[in-house]
């Protein structure tokens, strides 16, 4: 027998101004009453936009998994099933113009079953009693987040730590291990791949079903909730990749949802996504608009994330992204913008920065389109506006770099301004420098065997790397194992070495990454002017003989002005009696240097002794020796 449905008023599930708002493109608030809500009175509502269907049933467990209808009023489906009940599994039944059924998973479930089953699951009011007031109080205070420093370790959760069997440790019980690990070596952020739910396990979460329900292989809801807390709790903040560029076609989620195209655009020209093999979101629609923002702020609201990164923003904005010629429609205006995809991102922007002021947008773009980070102003057109983000990925400062260091030192000179490029437009956008995942993945091989030479010069060029990733302008971000230096290429499928992690020389890597880090965060030099001219500055660029580089970082701490000075020797000789010029006149000590036994080198920080080197005019210097594959850090005493 079938559980009684109550036909309920659309109030009854959401305000008029809700419903206003999803219908409008700004519905943020959606997944408060969209999808299954617990009755205080008792069972489940259920409340579903599917606008050209004829008729929509929900089943599941308390039904014994025959149909219950569900009453249409203005584009949705409303009802409410008495014996409902969290915990039990469920799917969406929907009628299409054609007559033909299919069924679904509810696009604003809030949990769904391990794949390869496809139900959604009920879930009831969160548990988790939240301990973290003190930390989203001083986030949302900050004044200028581009100005503080920011590390983030990117971390895949399936990968990082399994059980004997294979298993990969859940949210909750990985919480503990993470925590002191990324603790230990001072990153500032944890940010994760793609935790929304997801089918596929080769595509990393990257193709989402599941836009508001966390993947179940971790662990329900509040076990999320219970890792993010234990983050919190140290001081670490958590950035979750984010994907609104597209969704796979599984019949189960999204793909025609009620019939016909609904979440995609129906044009294939525009619709489908030519690399992916997915679908490409309608952002001219306003539910759609409004179901991705209700995505963002869900995860904002209910997790206490503190920041967004939006994955494959080129595919977003471009009509012809990754498309030949013919299989692309030009905007109104000829050109190859995709327009309503621009102005949703400026909204995505201005309502997560709006209402969570201390919450981050981080964009992966590609591409050097203009003013990512720029403030979406009205009433400039879509493609003359910034976009709003407060950080882009350097796409470019990660490739020069990487491939410089994948030349043989003696070649080097010949690319030696390779790794001066990126300065020149370093304030041109405020910038996070990746060293991410996509980088040790698909037969590219580990960052430490993307470095010329045997492996003890490969530690030595990684532990340059990371100096100049840690020391340049810009915020940090480094992918799971490469802080060790892992011998092998990362495999979603299999945990870290982490046996190669406490190996001796491997531990020097670790070390230099925690010492960069407290420097980092201990010196206002290295963050507070780090997207303007005047952070940042050539004391030699053009030492292309040598290979050699020396530059100047500046800020303003509490204390007033904050100085360091930087040299880099790419090459495996040494340079004895290197003389660096200073800016002024005093006295000077190298305050770090990755050569130290300390961290897998061959000397110690107390043998560089920096010594006056005379002036000439205007001109002062210190003298000191530059060890091979080497940075070098001096200040002021």
């Amino acid at each position: 027998m079938l559980p009684d449905t109550v036909d309920l008023k659309a109030n009854d599930y959401a305000t008029a101004a809700q419903r206003a708002r999803f219908h409008g493109a700004m519905g943020h608030d959606a997944w408060r009453w969209l999808g299954a809500h617990p009755d205080p009175a008792g069972g489940f509502r259920f409340a579903v936009w599917a606008p050209r269907a004829t008729e929509v049933q929900v089943k599941g467990d308390f039904s014994e998994w025959a149909g219950v209808p569900l009453v249409p009023r203005d584009g949705c489906f409303y009802g409410h099933v008495p014996d409902a009940q969290a915990g039990q599994l469920y799917k969406l039944a929907i009628r299409g113009l054609d007559g033909a059924w299919t069924e679904r998973a509810d696009p604003f479930a809030f949990s769904a079953e391990l794949r390869p089953s496809t139900a959604s699951r009920l879930v009831g009011p969160p548990q988790h009693e939240w301990q973290d007031a003190e930390w989203l109080a001083r986030r949302d205070a900050a004044t200028n987040v581009r100005d503080a420093p920011m590390s983030i370790y990117e971390v895949h959760l399936g990968s990082w730590l399994r059980h004997s069997d294979g298993r990969p440790w859940g949210y909750r019980e990985i919480a503990d291990r993470l925590v002191a690990h990324v603790h230990g070596l001072g990153f500032s952020h944890v940010e994760f791949l793609p935790i929304s739910e997801y089918p596929y396990d080769p595509s990393w979460g990257y193709q989402v079903t599941g836009f508001f329900a966390p993947t179940s292989r971790y662990g329900d809801p509040d076990d999320l909730r219970f890792l993010i807390d234990a983050l919190h709790g140290a001081d670490i903040g958590v950035i979750l990749d984010w994907v609104p560029a597209h969704f796979p076609k599984d019949s189960h989620a999204l793909a025609a949802f009620d019939g016909a195209p609904l979440f995609e655009y129906a044009d294939p020209q525009l619709g489908a996504h030519p690399d992916w093999g997915t679908l490409v979101f309608d952002y001219a629609r306003p539910e759609v608009r409004s179901f991705l923002l209700a995505s963002a702020s869900y995860w904002l609201e209910s997790f206490h994330v503190d920041g967004i990164r939006v994955d494959a923003v080129a595919s977003m904005i471009y009509l012809d992204y990754s498309r030949e010629a013919g299989a692309w429609l030009p905007n109104a205006f000829g050109g190859h913008e995709n327009l309503d995809a621009i102005s949703f991102l400026q909204d995505f922007n201005r309502v997560v920065r709006g209402r969570h002021p201390g919450v981050v947008t981080v964009a992966e773009e590609s591409t050097a389109f203009a003013k990512v980070t720029g403030e979406p102003v009205p009433p400039l057109a879509p493609y003359d506006a910034g976009l709003g983000f407060t950080f882009k990925w350097n796409m470019g400062w990660m490739h020069d770099t990487l491939s410089y260091f994948a030349r043989a030192p003696e070649h080097r000179s010949w690319h030696h301004h390779e790794l001066t490029f990126a300065s020149s437009y370093a304030d041109a956008e405020a910038f996070v420098l990746p060293l991410s995942h996509d980088e040790v993945v698909h037969g590219k091989g580990s960052l430490i065997r993307k470095v010329a030479g045997p492996w003890q010069d490969g530690a030595a060029q990684l532990r340059v790397v990371f100096g100049l990733q840690w020391l340049m302008p810009g915020k940090k971000l480094l992918f799971m194992g490469c802080e060790f230096g892992q011998e092998r290429e990362w495999d979603f499928d299999q945990e870290l070495d982490w046996a190669q992690a406490a190996e001796p020389s491997r531990q020097g890597l670790l070390s230099w990454v925690a010492a960069l880090n407290a420097l980092y965060r201990g010196h206002a030099a290295l963050s507070h002017s780090d997207h303007t001219r005047d952070g940042f500055s050539w004391i030699d660029a053009d030492d292309t003989a040598h290979s050699a580089y020396a530059f100047r970082r500046l800020g303003w701490g509490d204390e007033g002005r904050a100085e360091l000075l930087v040299v880099v020797n790419t090459l495996d000789v040494p340079r004895p009696g290197y003389v660096l010029e200073v800016p002024h006149a005093g006295s000077w000590r190298v305050t770090l240097h990755s050569d130290d036994h300390a961290f897998g080198g061959h000397t110690d920080t107390a043998a560089l002794l920096a010594m006056p080197a005379g002036d000439h005019g205007d001109v002062f210097g210190v003298l000191f020796d530059l060890p091979r594959f080497s940075v070098v850090v001096v200040e002021a005493a």
